[in-house]
């Protein structure tokens, strides 16, 4: 087992690993392995978007621990349990509208103190920003339509100046009748017309093929 380039993230040839905050509990079924008398969990690429980015090799400082953060479309949480190893200093407001959803999150957060559940629709950030405040990092996993707008209301409520964001856009949720290349720069100019810089851009294929990640800051 040996460090990474990103901060708290381990691993063992092509495998990710985390340090596991819940010792001897899994989430989605994830590999555990004990080096050295600390237990480490398995970040699968196929159930994780975030860590199929990260084997496309991004810069060390798109995991630098937030103090704060914001994920958007949280659902059983298998993403967020290993933001939650990642960040143990952090606030992470995890939104989920799904009532089944929620309940493996809140589950989850039982066990987790700094993964904070919302059940609320991603779409209406106003009846959730009073809870969360200002932020520093902004995660989004929503395959709708209107994923960009979303993400862009998200920021405006909520990321500080400065605060970095993610954006895992599912290019058809967008629309069908668009090659991707053309949506990915539509959204793209969209993010930067609301003051989000575009920082970064990479698929995610071959885990998660329709989709590409846009590192962006405010």
């Amino acid at each position: 087992m040996e460090p990474s380039r990103w901060p708290e993230v381990w691993r063992e040839g092509r495998e990710l690993y985390t340090r596991n905050a819940v010792p001897g509990t899994k989430v989605y079924g994830e590999a555990l392995r004990s080096v050295g008398g600390v237990e480490y969990r398995g970040w699968d690429p196929w159930r994780s978007k975030l860590a199929a980015l990260l084997l496309q090799g991004p810069p060390a400082e798109l995991l630098a621990a937030p103090s704060s953060a914001l994920y958007l479309g949280a659902a059983h949480g298998t993403t967020a349990s290993h933001l939650s190893d990642l960040w143990p200093a952090a606030s992470i407001y995890a939104v989920e509208k799904a009532p089944s959803s929620f309940a493996h999150l809140l589950a989850l957060a039982r066990r987790r103190s700094n993964l904070l559940p919302i059940l609320a629709d991603a779409q209406l950030p106003e009846r959730y920003r009073a809870d969360v405040g200002e932020i520093d990092f902004l995660y989004q996993d929503v395959a709708q339509r209107d994923q960009v707008r979303i993400f862009r209301e998200n920021a405006e409520a909520s990321l500080r100046p400065g605060g970095r964001g993610l954006l895992m856009l599912k290019v058809r949720s967008v629309t069908q009748r668009k090659p991707a290349g053309a949506i990915v720069r539509e959204s793209r100019t969209a993010l930067e017309r609301a003051g989000l810089a575009v920082q970064g851009e990479w698929t995610l294929g071959p885990f998660s093929k329709e989709h590409v990640a846009l590192a962006v800051r405010r």
